[in-house]
């Protein structure tokens, strides 16, 4: 065997062999693979996420087919009639998965409310305030009060470092992102996901001062959970949770050590008695 292969002759005719091979079959494989098309279903006119998606919209071309998503959709009549559930632009293809059968619930954001959060609105009192009308659903912010209490302070409240929007609303209560006249107006509010104290909170700071957004990262970061979850635990220091008492009230639960000494104030108290 390794006398064959020091053979020149025998390993010259074994290039050609596999030369033949790969230009007689593999080649035309591919070649054909390539020059294969398909029908498929393409945006022929913007389409905005909500919309009933009609024949106008649509229409049918053929394209090569190598490397062409295996989930695009090829048949007018799995488009016509359906719900955009995203933005479309002219030209794009059209997956399964970005068409619904029934129209996107309005303020579909709610569905974020489970009974332990709310959502509530606080007026953008400027244009700068609401940082420049360009906050988006998803963001997570912080609020800053301005003229608080007597001296007049500006401050960040813990409660309210990190704070997800909802949305942002114009004065005649559509969303931001659904207006569809030439000129936007820019927004009045901002309807953000809190905790019952942050709530509390923001109606006493809407009342008695201003408040202005500061931008902690976009939504869809990565870095937006983390944030959010660091404000839970905030949360949790600042308000511990209630535990009910011998005569049926709420008490805060409490560190039994003391402070200073670290000792057990239970067991201190019982040697004393």
């Amino acid at each position: 065997m390794k006398n064959l292969l020091k053979n020149r002759v025998v390993l010259g005719l074994a290039c050609i062999v596999v030369s033949l091979v790969v230009c007689f079959g593999l080649t035309p494989l591919f070649n054909d693979a390539v020059a294969a098309t398909k029908t498929i279903v393409r945006v022929n006119a913007e389409i905005k996420q909500g919309e009933q998606i009609t024949a106008r919209m649509v229409t049918t071309v053929e394209v090569g087919g190598y490397n062409l998503p295996a989930n695009v959709i090829c048949e007018m009549g799995d488009v016509v009639g359906k719900y955009a559930a995203a933005d479309f632009s002219k030209g794009d293809y059209i997956l399964v998965g970005k068409v619904s059968d029934i129209p996107p619930s309005k303020n579909a954001y709610f569905g974020k409310l489970d009974g332990t959060n709310r959502a509530i609105s606080v007026t953008i009192q400027s244009f700068a305030a609401g940082l420049s009308g360009k906050l988006g659903q998803g963001d997570v912010i912080s609020l800053i009060a301005n003229n608080v209490g007597e001296f007049r302070e500006t401050v960040i409240p813990p409660e309210l470092q990190y704070i997800e929007v909802l949305a942002t609303t114009i004065s005649d209560g559509t969303d931001s992102n659904e207006q569809d006249g030439e000129k936007e107006e820019l927004p009045s509010t901002v309807t953000v996901l809190v905790a019952p104290e942050q709530a509390r909170l923001l109606v006493e700071l809407e009342q008695g001062g201003n408040l202005h957004a500061a931008l902690v990262c976009q939504g869809g970061d990565k870095n937006a959970t983390y944030f959010i979850k660091e404000q839970a635990r905030i949360l949790e220091e600042l308000y511990p949770e209630e535990l009910p008492g011998e005569d049926g009230e709420d008490v805060k639960q409490e560190n039994n050590k003391d402070e200073e000494t670290g000792e057990n104030l239970k067991g201190k108290g019982e040697e004393e008695d």
